[in-house]
């Protein structure tokens, strides 16, 4: 996993007047956590951190006012609802080696059994536990050869190593549904309009 390298500078101005103001300058108010240490109001450059935050679960190492180095994952995320800025960001302090739990996208590969109909992905992510240096960008899952009405549960989805499931195991990953429901439905709709044909 990559870890992507970032300036941060302390806040000593609170609100939305100050987070308004640190927004302008293109900068994201932030707040670091974790360990039991008090909580470090910080603002990190808009751009770079948005860059960054397309990688899921990203390894962030911070220099905070020019000094050492902190590494963080994302936890929380607010964006703008309209325009989708970045409004705050909350960073989880993490050390090397530690597990931490998040939320892993999932990934399908591979083709259904002719005729089998569609995927419904009934969980976009899956939650695992993984070394905070170590977090996948997502996991794969299989739905090669499945027919229809053929279900994946979260035990069955195979983990990369050091990586291990945080949820419930008998939890649907994702469902194979049959075409013929579409089908009927169309057949439904079109019936109706047959009638009125007949009649005219």
């Amino acid at each position: 996993m990559s870890e992507v390298k970032l300036a941060a500078e302390t806040r000593t101005e609170f609100g939305k007047g100050a987070a308004r103001r640190i927004r302008r300058e293109n900068k994201v108010p932030v707040v670091l956590y974790g360990h039991g240490t008090d909580p470090k109001h910080l603002s990190l450059p808009g751009h770079d951190l948005l860059l960054a935050l397309r990688t899921p679960n990203v390894l962030i190492s911070l220099t905070i006012d020019g000094k050492g180095s902190e590494l963080a994952i994302p936890k929380s995320v607010q964006r703008d609802p309209l325009k989708g800025f970045l409004e705050h960001v909350d960073l989880l302090l993490v050390n090397k080696g530690e597990k931490v739990a998040v939320e892993i996208p999932v990934v399908t590969e591979g083709e259904l059994a002719p005729g089998a109909g569609l995927v419904e992905l009934v969980q976009a992510a899956l939650s695992v536990e993984a070394e905070a240096t170590n977090i996948p960008e997502s996991v794969v899952v299989s739905i090669e050869g499945l027919e229809s009405g053929a279900n994946v549960l979260a035990k069955n989805v195979k983990l990369p190593k050091g990586v291990s499931l945080a949820g419930d195991e008998e939890a649907v990953v994702l469902s194979v549904v049959a075409p013929q429901a579409e089908e009927s439905e169309e057949e439904a709709e079109e019936a109706p309009e047959g009638d009125v044909v007949d009649e005219g």
